[in-house]
């Protein structure tokens, strides 16, 4: 996965910038969209044959100096350049890494306790695959009425965002939310390298045209704290704060702050100390 991944990475995201953004003249039309693989090497003073050995993988073994350079160039932010140095890892690091093994599926006692006792605050738990486990009453009753909990959501957040047909009319920035959601799935990829499981997920999620879109696009961005504004059919108009926290190796928790207020909380100081 991390060497072709690391090369699709790169090309993707040449040929999203365009020469003005980085300083060069537009010049005449191009026959395809970005930068040239010229222009790069250039901005990130590697040679273009270099470039092209590693966007085609026959390069597995980037510097930190070299890592950074293309990160300038290619005018990564923060997240990006995170995903982007997890990338070059796992091009190095893959043969000799243990291999990650079954997903924890079964939610313990102690974590099912945790998002109870976040209550009235809406909590749950996500598997490795974006796939429900568990959920605590606040975020059932906030979640039911806009079809988290029907069929075509098939239990996973992802499948309700590209899936279900009302998600787009519920979420109002439906794309912001349909970025973190393919940013949750590269962070997963990246990490959980020799999941057959999670590729045969992507791939079937890539019947969809806009997750398939986002998906060969390599768009990243931070998935652990944004921001989702629901319609609610029946509480309206809802700005919600999500912040996702991992106590697990393949298990995560999403609480939904609906109100910034409750950040101050008694509840929420057993998932932040």
């Amino acid at each position: 996965m991390s060497r072709s991944e690391f090369g699709e990475f790169l090309i993707a995201r040449r040929g999203q910038l365009q020469p003005e953004q980085v300083g060069l003249p537009a010049g005449r039309r191009r026959r395809t969209p970005g930068l040239r693989r010229e222009e790069v090497a250039a901005l990130a003073g590697v040679s273009a044959d270099y470039l092209a050995r590693l966007e085609q993988g026959r390069d597995t073994n980037p510097s930190m100096a070299v890592l950074g350079a293309l990160s300038d160039a290619l005018r990564l932010d923060e997240v990006e350049r995170h995903h982007f140095g997890k990338l070059a890892m796992g091009m190095e690091q893959k043969a000799s890494c243990p291999k990650s093994g079954q997903a924890g599926e079964e939610v313990s006692e102690t974590l099912r306790a945790v998002i109870d006792a976040l209550h009235p605050t809406p909590a749950f738990v996500l598997g490795r695959w974006l796939d429900l486990l568990a959920t605590n009453p606040a975020w059932r009753d906030l979640a039911e009425p806009i079809g988290m909990f029907d069929a075509a959501a098939h239990n996973n957040l992802a499948y309700y965002v590209f899936a279900h047909p009302d998600a787009p009319r519920y979420f109002g920035n439906w794309a912001e939310a349909a970025d973190v959601i393919v940013s949750a799935l590269r962070n997963a990829q990246a990490r959980f390298a020799d999941d057959e499981t999670l590729e045969a997920r992507i791939t079937d999620l890539q019947r969809y045209p806009e997750f398939d879109r986002r998906w060969r696009e390599h768009r990243v961005t931070d998935y652990r704290s944004h921001r989702l504004r629901v319609e609610h059919p029946l509480r309206g108009t809802l700005e919600i704060e999500v912040e996702t926290l991992d106590p697990a190796a393949d298990q995560s928790v999403n609480v939904w702050l609906v109100d910034r207020r409750q950040v101050h909380a008694p509840a929420l100081r057993l998932v932040n100390e």
